[in-house]
């Protein structure tokens, strides 16, 4: 017998579950758990550098099980459940015990009037009950390892149930367990067919029901090997599991159905261990609309964060973003059986050509590379394809060619080109004397070449035997039912493959000390306030940033001799700790060329902020920099993420152009220049209309010690925001020209 200071489980308890006539459901969000392990590398504001990789081992294949409030009476839900798990634990070889107050057996299993009473420590306890507190509180020190809560009530349902979970989290906490949910459910204990072989899919869902489309993919050949259903997350969350089975032998590719992450740093080691290890995240995550984010907040009761941040940070670490479910799991199937592509090129071959033609103008839309075949090349296709006919890319057969033996010779031709890695081959209906054959050679193609072959197979049926035995039976050929998916899927198969062969861990350069630039910035901070543009532009100086030569001055005298020390023509601006945009309020004056002009400028200056009621702390007297590209640099706090950094065309149509990239900090000088050629206008950066290009190493070197400030400073910076920063012809910088900062 376990030890228990609780002995028995306790009469609210029981009374709990002789009630319970339904499965109890319930749902929390709580922060995620610190680790215990004090060598974790920590980043300068104290942040980890490795994700903390929880040993799930025992939860997917246990030893012993536990069932508490397991039930055999017919037409209780806790039946049907007792009796899958029962399934189940006979399936991954577990010995289960039941457990319930008052029942001598269930199902022929001798029952367990209480945890306490359990003949053996068990790895796993699936509790049946609707509140779990209280079992939890039991199970401390029973030295279990994981535990399930089906239970929902919890931070879905408002604020009261937030509360209860976080009470519920606290207690995991105390008692050293690890637990899934609550309001999660069964998926976990599912069937995975064992008669497949190859790299599986590991599933990941927050709303079980969204996972059923990749499940089901094993009835299409397609092997699955985990299913982790999150719930509510109050301790396991997404980024356990996304950890856990990027390490796994078997896992080839990990989809996910997200509708909120609960901390945004776990997310990001988590992606980062799989970029490293090559193992593919797919995600849908839901969210992206405002009514969205409502939706999924009611249903997990998880900030769903600012999308656009959400979007860029999957990018930054390899995640693949889709939209649907379709999506999921075609993407999901290639990603994890597809090998790694031996070149960029994409072939569109069909019996159509206007099949080939929409096809390829669709693929070329979305960034495919269709190389255009050599003339050697379509020299050798026209051996068996009519010179009439276009060869170089799509490839129109003219459709008799592929009846007989010339199909394969086609097929294995285009293959051989070394500019060819991708094979696709839209067949948009069944005419079963070339569907048939084209899809036999196809096929059979496939188990010669390491080259991946795609094939759309367009009839609405789905029953023909090419389509249902052919294609569906090969594990070699992807096979997909709509043009758009296809497309999505080889766009994230090549995506993937290219940014693993780069990738470089951002977490590794990640500063983990401060730089004497902090101690400067320290110095300059002033909690809860907004600084000065003046003392804004200090801090940016703290960190190596360019500024105008200016002073700042309290007398019209003053102004006329910071003039001639900063050289003709000048700005003149307001500065003070309550001023944002100066030029709607008349702040800014510019061109000054004579010190009258700097005298009326100053008193004018003056009169508008004592009339506005603006105190300030002088007038900024500026050099005038006119000749320049303006950008915006700035840092804003994320809810999920904490700091990023966004980088656009700056200047008074910032707010109307909406051209803007972020990252989430730590990143390095590749995703700073990947920021700058996902902006719209990025060709004003190169040059255009007789401009010269602009410094953008400069404005890299801007972006990337901003970067550093965001990072040492922390949730100290609220906000800052450079607009706008002139970036100079190339080689002559970049200079911040305003600058606005809120510390928290």
């Amino acid at each position: 017998m376990l030890g228990s200071t609780h002995g028995t489980l306790t009469t609210d308890f029981r009374a709990r579950v002789e009630a319970c006539g339904e499965t109890p459901r319930t749902a929390v969000h709580s922060s995620a758990a610190p680790s215990a392990d004090d060598a974790i590398p920590v980043d300068v504001s104290g942040r980890p550098l490795h994700a903390d990789v929880p040993d799930l081992d025992r939860f997917f294949r246990p030893e012993s099980v536990a069932v508490i409030g397991a039930s055999d009476a017919e037409g209780r839900p806790n039946t049907g459940i007792t009796r899958q798990l029962i399934a189940w634990a006979d399936r991954v070889g577990a010995r289960i015990h039941p457990v319930h107050p008052t029942r001598p057996t269930v199902f022929g299993l001798a029952c367990h009037a209480s945890v306490a009473d359990l003949p053996e420590q068990v790895d796993l306890a699936v509790l049946l009950v609707s509140d779990p507190l209280p079992v939890i509180e039991e199970l401390a020190d029973t030295k279990v390892k994981f535990a399930v809560a089906f239970a929902s009530g919890f931070a879905e349902t408002g604020g009261a149930g937030a509360a209860a979970q976080e009470r519920l989290a606290a207690a995991v906490r105390r008692s050293g367990l690890r637990l899934l949910g609550p309001n999660t459910n069964l998926n976990a204990f599912e069937e995975f067919r064992d008669d497949l072989d190859g790299p599986a899919i590991a599933l990941i869902t927050q709303s079980g029901h969204q996972g059923r489309p990749v499940y089901t993919l094993q009835k299409l050949g397609i092997r699955l090997s985990h299913w982790a259903p999150t719930g509510n997350e109050a301790d396991l969350e997404t980024s356990d599991f996304i950890s856990y089975f990027a390490e796994q032998p078997e896992v080839g590719a990990i989809a996910c159905y997200v509708e909120g992450l609960k901390d945004g740093r776990s997310f990001l080691l988590a992606a980062d261990r799989a970029a490293r290890n090559g193992v593919p995240v797919v995600a849908v995550k839901v969210g992206r609309t405002e009514a969205g984010a409502r939706m999924a907040a009611s249903h997990t009761g998880k900030l769903t964060g600012a999308d656009t941040v959400v979007d860029a940070a999957m990018r930054q670490f390899g995640v693949i973003r889709v939209d649907g479910l379709d999506e999921l799991q075609d993407t999901a199937a290639l990603l994890a059986r597809a090998r790694r592509p031996e070149a960029d090129g994409v072939v569109v071959y069909s019996i159509s050509g206007g099949t080939g033609a929409h096809f390829s103008d669709l693929a070329t839309e979305a960034g495919l590379t269709l190389p255009t075949l050599s003339q050697a090349k379509q020299d050798e296709l026209h051996q068996w394809i009519p010179p009439y006919l276009n060869v170089a890319n799509p490839v129109d057969n003219g459709g008799h060619p592929v009846g007989d033996w010339r199909g394969r010779k086609i097929i294995d031709a285009i293959l051989a080109d070394p500019s060819v890695g991708v094979l696709i081959c839209p067949i948009t209906g069944p005419f079963p004397p070339m569907s048939d054959k084209l899809a036999q050679d196809l096929v059979d193609a496939a188990e010669q070449t390491d080259k991946l072959i795609c094939v759309i197979w367009g009839s609405p049926v789905g029953t023909e035997d090419a389509y249902r035995t052919t294609l569906l039976g090969s594990s070699r050929v992807a096979t997909f039912r709509t043009f758009g998916n296809c497309i999505t899927a080889v766009r994230a198969y090549l995506g993937h493959h290219h940014f693993t062969a780069r990738y470089r861990s951002p977490f590794e350069d990640a500063p983990r000390t401060p730089s004497p630039s902090y101690r400067k910035a320290q110095a300059l901070m002033r909690p809860g306030q907004q600084l000065s543009e003046h003392a804004a532009k200090q801090l940016l100086r703290a960190y190596g940033i360019r500024v105008p030569r200016e002073q700042l001055v309290t007398s019209a005298a003053a102004a006329v001799r910071a003039a001639g020390l900063v050289g003709y023509p000048v700005v003149m601006k307001a500065s003070g700790p309550q001023l944002g945009h100066k030029t709607e309020l008349g702040l800014v004056k510019i061109g000054l060329t004579s010190a009258s002009q700097i005298r009326d400028a100053y008193r004018e200056l003056t009169d508008i902020a004592r009339y506005e009621n603006v105190p300030l702390d002088g007038i900024l007297v500026c050099q005038m920099v006119e000749r320049g590209v303006e950008m915006v640099v700035g840092v804003t706090q994320d809810d999920l993420f904490g700091p990023t950094v966004t980088v656009g065309l700056g200047g008074v149509l910032v707010e109307v152009l909406h051209d803007a990239a972020v990252r989430v900090p730590p990143f390095g000088e590749d995703q700073a220049r990947a920021m700058l050629t996902e902006l719209r206008g990025h060709a004003l950066l190169e040059g255009v209309r007789g401009a010269p290009p602009a410094d953008v190493d400069a404005l890299v070197e801007v972006v990337l010690r901003i970067q550093r400030m965001a990072l040492e400073l922390g949730d100290q910076l609220s906000e800052l925001d450079i607009n706008p920063l002139m970036v100079l012809p190339r080689g002559q910088g970049a200079v911040a020209l305003d600058a606005l900062a809120i510390c928290r």
